[in-house]
């Protein structure tokens, strides 16, 4: 049985743990406001960027650039797994990581290649023991205090690189969709060769039957917006990935702030009946030490 001195230092460790849990949550919930914003004002952007290039893609005679069509095999897969810089997040990352590897798992069984591309540092942390030899690049923002455009810019241009050497034939990007704080969805969202609607109601829903008459050609237009709506949907994932850490962390942080206080509840009341017993002890040798006189 632990003593009381064990005790009395063991609930002022809680009790410390509980502080900055506590506080950790509440930075969460200031950045997660700002997070929720950012995401909330890329989707309406990324979702008609989508529906432009199906709309001009529709209007094009022939085929359309490589990065939209594909190379016309999918034998080799590269997979971009979007993760945070760090944890305390529950299952945050963990999540993202999983469906990245179901999907692999997937892809091999049916006898594909498959690359990783780890984009922040747990995605690195949580898959170079068993998947560092299919990891062929690996990059991260702790530096960057939001990330931006110019993230999404630079390792859009990365992706695009790695497809014009002909590294990959189908690129799918993990991440988790952002829907309130307790939920966030694990995401794969393909954006090499780029995804079409498939029938006229989906095209109807993203707006993209309307007649319209384009110049310069529909193809030139398209060898410059393919390669922006690719960066467009990173930084739409990114800012996604942003908002689903802050929720996930604040969740998390909350969680642990209440299991500490019960915790502390538990070693008071061990304390107190410890430090009841021995008082009763010594109640109980001193009234018989009385009477031996």
């Amino acid at each position: 049985m632990a003593s009381l001195k064990d005790l009395r230092n063991r609930i002022a460790s809680v009790k410390s743990t509980q502080k900055i849990t506590k506080a950790m949550q509440m930075v969460a919930a200031a950045k997660l406001r700002r997070a929720e914003e950012a995401a909330a004002a890329a989707r309406p952007y990324a979702d008609r960027m989508a529906a432009v290039l199906s709309n001009i893609a529709g209007a094009m005679e022939g085929d359309g650039p490589p990065l939209m069509v594909g190379t016309g095999r999918d034998d080799t897969h590269l997979l971009v797994v979007f993760t945070a810089e760090r944890g305390l997040a529950g299952a945050f990352n963990a999540s993202i990581v999983k469906l990245a590897r179901q999907h692999q798992r997937r892809l091999e069984s049916e006898g594909k290649t498959v690359k990783f591309l780890a984009v922040g540092k747990k995605a690195w942390d949580m898959m170079r023991r068993d998947l560092a030899q299919k990891v062929v690049h690996r990059t991260d923002f702790r530096e960057v205090k939001s990330v931006g455009f110019d993230e999404a810019d630079s390792l859009g241009e990365t992706i695009i690189e790695m497809f014009g050497k002909g590294e990959f034939d189908v690129c799918t990007i993990f991440y988790s969709a952002f829907q309130n704080v307790i939920t966030q969805v694990p995401t794969a969202q393909q954006i090499i060769p780029a995804v079409l609607p498939k029938d006229e109601a989906e095209a109807k829903e993203t707006g993209a039957v309307a007649s319209y008459e384009y110049e310069p050609e529909p193809a030139e237009i398209l060898e410059a917006l393919v390669p922006r709506n690719i960066k467009v949907q990173i930084l739409h994932a990114l800012l996604e990935n942003a908002a689903s850490e802050q929720g996930a962390r604040m969740s998390a942080m909350d969680n642990a702030t209440r299991n500490a206080g019960d915790m502390i509840d538990k070693l008071s009341v061990s304390y107190n009946r410890q430090r009841q017993a021995q008082i009763t002890t010594e109640l109980i040798e001193i009234i018989s030490g009385a009477e031996a006189l």
